[in-house]
């Protein structure tokens, strides 16, 4: 049975000279006297080390589209069982998952589920993956390996949807037991990083170079577009150039739209001419899978042959349509291959999204 607060002892700490410990999971190295909390919230100096607060508990359980990640390159039309807890080790403006990331009390945290719970009942959901979302699952690191442990031994994969704002050991650590993920971009400027997010562009430029050229994961990028923040032309010219240049043309890129929240209520939604004009920018500079999301856009959802221009993976919102690809991941029309990971039928989920209530926790 998981206690209401779980704690365990974490590895990424060390003692300062002053009596402080400071946490070493991400690079805002919180510096905390006992009993303090780390800007996550649920990361805290306590008996002179930092312990990991929440461990086995989470702001709830949801079945979702794996295309709502968003991940189009990976196991199209499967479910995945998604969860996440409270708190994150960014300070984001326009936040949408505020209520958990941005929470500091632990009445979020009403749901607790056990790793092989959350495995058991996954495959009993006949989810093909898990995913770690809501909030940054960096900040939970230890709980999120475990669960992909008990998940990889009942054959299901797991994802993480993730800002990527982590030192190199927990990057080596927390990747390891990854097998998809998407990375917020969240804009190419360190301006916008410091002002709105209070992080650092290099960090996360780390991490992406990182997971595309030393680990096997499937990797996507999402970059949310706020009007006046982050969607000049020279802005997407240069991001662009430098996902082709260093990470490659292969990589998915999803541009996103903003609608106004938390802090920042007095910026209109993102139009949609935004968006098209973002990825008529990057298809020009070679990247050959560029999606929007948060509106309805049909053609640009859709999955095309960068050689042919097939339709390989036709979509609807989180509906599949056309399926013109085999599960080796070619064009059945010309036998291009396209990055990702693909079967020889698509999955049946849709855009059906469920909610699961998980009852005793009596697993270990």
């Amino acid at each position: 049975m998981i206690s209401k607060e779980s704690v365990i002892a974490t590895d990424y700490w060390h003692r300062l000279d002053d009596g402080r410990v400071q946490c070493d999971l991400c690079p805002r190295f919180c510096k905390l006297h006992e009993g303090q909390q780390g800007l996550c919230f649920v990361r805290a100096n306590r008996d002179d080390q930092i312990v990991f607060t929440s461990y086995g508990r989470s702001s709830g359980f949801c079945i979702d589209p794996i295309e709502k990640k968003p991940l189009n390159h990976f196991l199209p039309g499967s479910s995945v069982f998604s969860f996440g807890t409270a708190g994150c080790n960014l300070a984001c403006k326009y936040c949408q998952n505020w209520d958990m990331s941005k929470s500091r009390e632990f009445d979020t945290l009403a749901h607790e589920a056990s790793p092989t719970t959350i495995a058991r009942i996954a495959q009993e959901k006949k989810c093909r993956s898990v995913a770690f979302t809501y909030n940054d699952p960096v900040i939970f690191l230890e709980y999120a390996k475990d669960v992909a442990h008990a998940c990889r031994a009942r054959g299901i994969k797991t994802v993480a949807v993730t800002a990527g704002y982590i030192c190199d050991q927990p990057r080596i650590d927390f990747f390891n037991f990854i097998d998809a993920a998407n990375i917020d971009l969240k804009a190419f400027t360190e301006r916008f990083y410091w002002k709105i997010t209070g992080g650092h562009l290099q960090k996360i430029l780390e991490t992406l170079l990182y997971v595309k050229h030393e680990t096997n994961v499937c990797l996507e990028l999402t970059t949310l577009l706020i009007p006046g923040e982050n969607d000049s032309s020279s802005e997407l010219e240069s991001m662009t150039q430098w996902v082709v240049e260093y990470l490659g043309p292969d990589v998915p890129l999803h541009f996103t739209a903003f609608h106004p929240d938390w802090k920042m209520q007095n910026i209109a939604n993102t139009p949609l001419q935004t968006l098209i004009r973002a990825r008529a920018i990057a298809l020009k500079n070679g990247i050959r899978y560029v999606y929007t999301g948060n509106v309805y856009d049909k053609p640009s959802q859709s999955t095309y042959c960068y050689h042919c221009g097939e339709i390989l993976v036709g979509r609807d919102c989180y509906v599949l349509s056309d399926w013109n690809i085999d599960g080796h991941g070619q064009c059945k029309k010309c036998g291009t291959s396209c990055a990702g990971l693909f079967e020889d039928k698509p999955g049946q989920w849709g855009a059906k999204r469920e909610v699961v209530k998980i009852q005793a926790m009596n697993e270990i």
